[in-house]
């Protein structure tokens, strides 16, 4: 705490010109791409209020299909990051962002449970690298004492896309018959244009490193590259992994088991919010609106959560909190019932503002860990199968859903998920010696 005091009162001109002209030219860039991501993940939720019944499918087939995406993420995930480490960010993210527009866009044209899982798969292919790699790039152009806050605002356009993904998902299934095709089809297929876009404005605006970035005057240009590099020197003189000595080391595997942990109930509520406050009795024409109250919550609980853990360099109590409150969030609303909707929404609300509060604070601990290729391979590797949690989730809770019919019952079995990840979070014992070196070394 007192490093970072000092800290706050030692920040020179420059260094503030710099991460201010820094964040404004890439982190708009940064977020547009990561909203396109969310609302092709997010919109699938949406779709299935008409497509369940349209397409014959039961919420086990959907919750599995659904998540089939992360088996396509997990398989593509960690050769991509690599790939993008190697080749650079432009290049890579630009593919990354026109191949999975062009699959999204597809979804609108499949017809049965094959058809569908396939697709997912073929998804998840196309978009692997997209977030380990933005989280690899953030290494590349933040200093340590930034990264959260950054990762906090980034993280921001998921949510964002979240509460207005429904409302704008509600308003595409109103073309039903239009051109002889349902309003969840219309829904895939319009919502797959904005990721084409962005492969253009990322592949002509994006910057790769601090060295190409002609538009940083030079002298702010040489303070960020020497900042950046002292900081990995620093970083590397308390451990510095090799790529396979991060894949089997025991923490990147407890921080997988944790991120695991988080998209269980994080994908689960994602993919079926939209069902679910349809179950609370709300008419078909709102239910996009109330399922983006929620994300509302979650949005101003991200950012000022990630601003905070980097105001006091604390990251293990603020990620295993996050934990916990969505924890406390599930199990509460499984205590109430469609006959309470008011009160179970509110919950609904605090579960989720826990759940996004986790990835921006999470990913603090692995960056600070791993540097170099480790950290490529590292990041990648923790981000694929703890994405696994993704399918496993929302699979779960649509069987759970299925053999009790009860929407309390799936919430409180997702509810297990968190507890165990706030536990591994605690296990990692994340080492803050780095952190307080680079806060010490920023205040001299």
């Amino acid at each position: 705490m007192e490093a970072t005091g000092i800290t706050l009162k030692k920040i020179e001109p420059i260094e503030s010109d710099t991460i201010k002209r820094v964040t404004w030219r890439l982190m708009p860039l940064l977020m547009l791409g990561y909203f396109c991501a969310y609302l092709d993940r997010s919109n699938v939720g949406m779709a299935g209020t008409t497509m369940v019944a349209d397409l014959k499918f039961s919420n086990a087939v959907f919750g599995f299909g659904a998540g089939m995406f992360f088996l396509g993420y997990f398989l593509a995930e960690v050769p991509s990051n690599l790939i993008l480490n190697k080749v650079g960010a432009r290049k890579w993210i630009a593919r990354i962002l026109i191949t999975w527009g062009i699959i999204a866009a597809l979804t609108g044209f499949v017809w049965n449970e094959s058809s569908f899982y396939w697709n997912r798969v073929f998804l998840g292919l196309a978009e692997a690298g997209y977030y380990p790699g933005i989280v690899l790039y953030m290494t590349w152009w933040f200093p340590s004492y930034y990264r959260t806050r950054m990762m906090g605002i980034f993280q921001s356009a998921s949510v964002v896309s979240l509460f207005l993904g429904p409302p704008i998902g509600g308003l595409l299934l109103q073309m039903h018959g239009l051109l002889g095709l349902s309003g969840w089809r219309w829904l895939f297929i319009i919502e797959g244009v904005p990721p084409i876009i962005m492969c253009f404005v990322i592949y002509f605006l994006l910057t790769d490193k601090p060295e190409d970035a002609e538009w940083l005057p030079p002298h702010e240009k040489a303070w960020l590259i020497e900042r950046l590099a002292s900081e990995r020197a620093q970083r590397e003189a308390v451990r510095k992994f090799s790529l396979g000595e991060a894949f089997a080391h025991y923490k990147t595997w407890l921080l997988i088991f944790a991120y695991f942990c988080q998209n269980v109930a994080g994908y689960a509520l994602v993919f079926f919010m939209p069902l679910i406050v349809k179950g609370l009795g709300v008419s078909t024409n709102m239910i996009g609106w109330v399922t983006a109250l929620p994300f509302i919550c979650a949005f101003f609980a991200m950012i000022y959560w990630g601003y905070h853990s980097d105001l006091t360099g604390e990251r293990t109590w603020h990620v295993s909190g996050a934990y916990l409150v969505t924890a406390v969030g599930l199990a509460a609303c499984s205590l109430t019932t469609s006959a309470h909707p008011v009160l179970t929404l509110i919950l609904l609300c605090v579960a989720t503002a826990g759940q996004q509060c986790i990835a921006p604070t999470f990913w603090s601990i692995p960056s600070a860990m791993l540097t170099g290729v480790a950290a490529a391979g590292g990041l990648a590797l923790i981000n694929a199968v703890g994405n696994l949690g993704g399918w496993f989730g929302p699979t779960i809770y649509g069987l759970v859903k299925d053999a009790t019919g009860s929407t309390s019952t799936g919430l409180l079995v997702l509810s297990i998920a968190p507890v165990l990840g706030a536990l591994a979070i605690i296990a990692v014992r994340h080492d803050p010696r780095t952190e307080r070196m680079m806060e010490h070394h920023h205040a001299g």
